[in-house]
């Protein structure tokens, strides 16, 4: 019962902080909104019995995003200006996108047969991922490592004086 009600509340505060993402005025405050909304999904791997998962996103979207987001914020300030508008004039639109959206995805949840099957998660399951990352997939790795490495660079290089 225990895991139902924390399951419950960090739904709630998950979705409640994406909410606040999208509907806040200041655009600093849906960054730290965001935040929140990462630790709930956190929280929801921990229920789940995915630890690992739960500490990449900790680390990787805590950790390195939305900082990211929140210093690219800061750097930018003409963003954070009283005159700057922050508000798309066509967000009623979008809205009932978004409506529309999640009503047919829910539609396709409901309507389809999951299959679920019982298994045993392996015991070594971080050295299998381990194993696989630096073998089967390390092209893929390294190339997600250097695309990031340019977006370091290339925010470095925007974030910086003009002299």
């Amino acid at each position: 019962m225990v895991p139902i009600i924390i399951f419950g509340l960090s739904s709630l505060v998950t979705l409640g902080a994406a909410l606040a993402v999208v509907t806040n005025k200041n655009i600093l405050h849906s960054a730290f909104y965001l935040v929140l909304a990462f630790v709930g999904v956190a929280s929801i791997y921990v229920l789940l019995e995915a630890p690992f998962i739960a500490v990449v996103q900790v680390m990787i979207y805590i950790g390195a995003i939305a900082i990211l987001i929140v210093f690219a914020i800061m750097l930018t300030r003409r963003i954070l200006s009283e005159d700057l508008i922050q508000r798309n004039s066509q967000w009623i639109l979008s809205a009932m996108g978004a409506m529309g959206l999640f009503l047919v995805l829910g539609w396709i949840v409901y309507s389809v047969k999951w299959p679920v099957v019982q298994q045993a998660v392996p015991e070594d399951t971080i050295t299998i991922l381990g194993q696989e990352l630096l073998g089967t997939y390390v092209v893929p790795f390294e190339i997600a490592s250097v695309l990031l490495l340019a977006a370091l660079v290339g925010s470095i290089i925007i974030g910086r004086e003009r002299e």
